[in-house]
């Protein structure tokens, strides 16, 4: 009887996890299709060709940015499960936009957009239509996945653990991805060789697997959580917005997924401008990545170790039980800075990997932070929270750009130290929770 009630306490939280390790696998796979689709899609897009590389990132944040607080909405009116359903719905209806993307480009080339001096062919905006709904899928999730975690009893945790925990997952699905891309959608093969048309078969195959997902999920039991969300016919008394501790979280939120997305989006694009420039980035001495006659890329093994560090720091600060969040929060910030700055100075960009590790806690961290005290106002504050995550699309966008106008991306990492400082000032000052600010 002991084991057959751990399992059904434990179920939930495992299925909730999984669900969210595909949403970091897939948000991934979205990024890492920046640099190849530069190659097909964007070959001819002239002196802006970085600044519309990264409006495949900026459309799947934008998903987050309109499409949070939706979340949030249903979890109310619905409830979590449901509201989960919906969002790997809009998953499978993103992955279709995606296949005609390739379908597009691949018999239709030649249909495209003048822009200046710049091509676009059809299919590209198709793709970025793809991301937005890909993007919304995920804000959906996460609404439902952050509350869920953080206030779901497992014995023996804490909030913060419990997130770790799960974001560790999530990790596992980030690390894999730029693999995923470069090995298996693309089969290894060198990116100035990629062609649309290899993205038709793998994107069949992940729908196929969502389809499963849905249904898998759609059939088992996913207890809803008390005081997590205000009930039927409720109408709180306050506004989110005047619980400071929370309304400077979104802040710190913001501009930490800025930063975190920026690096896992353009660093490999760094990368290959170093390369063209006479500059080779090595590892352990080697230039390339190939094995058994795949090509892998330098550029994907940035990609992977950076969100690997995720993984390994995820795991590790899982088990800080007795470290608080604002110390963990401090002590990453101050050395992610550092490492930022050494990283322009040297022109290293393996100094940029190591920040993967420092990030990995720090959504946890903000976001227990963020929610601390709120109860009833939970799910609400959860869905204006996942819209903060637009700061992934803003600082890519602006990243991008500015490596147009300055002719490189070598200073354009000043923007990761400032939002390392910013959220440096919340972990100290601005997640102080006043007595009022706590619901009973």
């Amino acid at each position: 009887m002991e084991s057959t009630s751990q399992k059904a306490t434990i179920l939930p939280f495992l299925i909730v996890t999984f669900i969210y390790f595909l949403v970091g696998f897939l948000t991934t796979v979205n990024e890492q299709l920046q640099a190849p689709l530069q190659f097909t899609f964007l070959e001819n897009s002239g002196r802006l060709k970085n600044t519309f590389t990264t409006l495949i990132s900026f459309f799947f944040f934008l998903g987050y940015l309109i499409n949070g607080t939706l979340g949030s909405k249903w979890v109310n009116a619905f409830g979590y499960k449901k509201t989960i359903l919906r969002g790997l719905l809009f998953m499978i209806f993103g992955l279709c936009t995606y296949l005609l993307s390739s379908l597009v480009g691949y018999k239709y080339p030649n249909v495209s957009l003048q822009y200046g001096d710049a091509t676009i062919p059809s299919g590209f905006f198709i793709f970025l239509l793809g991301s937005y709904l890909m993007g919304t899928s995920a804000a959906i999730i996460q609404v439902v996945v952050n509350p869920y975690v953080a206030s779901y009893h497992l014995p023996g945790t804490q909030p913060v653990q419990r997130l770790n925990i799960t974001t560790a997952v999530n990790s596992v699905g980030t690390t894999s991805a730029p693999f995923f891309v470069t090995a298996i959608i693309f089969s290894g093969i060198s990116i100035e060789q990629i062609q649309v048309r290899q993205l038709i078969i793998p994107f069949i195959f992940i729908i196929g697997c969502i389809g499963i997902v849905f249904l898998m999920t759609k059939r088992v039991h996913l207890p809803d959580i008390a005081h997590t969300r205000a009930a039927v016919g409720e109408k709180l008394e306050r506004s989110i917005w005047s619980f400071r501790h929370f309304a400077l979280g979104v802040l710190a939120i913001f501009f930490y997924v800025g930063t975190e997305v920026a690096i896992g989006a353009n660093i490999n694009l760094h990368a290959f401008e170093l390369m063209r420039s006479g500059h080779p980035i090595t590892f352990f001495g080697r230039t390339d990545m190939v094995f058994g006659g795949l090509d892998l890329g330098i550029h994907a093994l940035l990609s992977t170790l950076y969100w690997g560090g995720f993984l390994v720091g995820r795991s590790i600060s899982s088990f800080f039980s007795n470290i608080s969040a604002r110390t963990q929060l401090t002590t990453t910030t101050v050395l992610a800075t550092i490492l930022a700055l050494v990283s322009m100075i040297t022109q290293n960009l393996w100094f940029l990997v190591a920040i993967g590790l420092l990030h990995s806690s720090m959504w946890s961290c903000i976001y227990s932070l963020a929610i601390k005290g709120l109860n009833k106002y939970t799910s609400k504050a959860s869905g204006v929270f996942i819209s903060a995550v637009f700061g992934g699309a803003v600082f890519t966008l602006v990243q991008g750009g500015l490596a147009d106008i300055l002719g490189s991306w070598r200073w354009t990492w000043t923007l990761t130290v400032v939002c390392e400082l910013l959220m440096l000032y919340y972990a100290r000052i601005g997640s102080r929770v006043k007595e009022k600010d706590i619901v009973n």
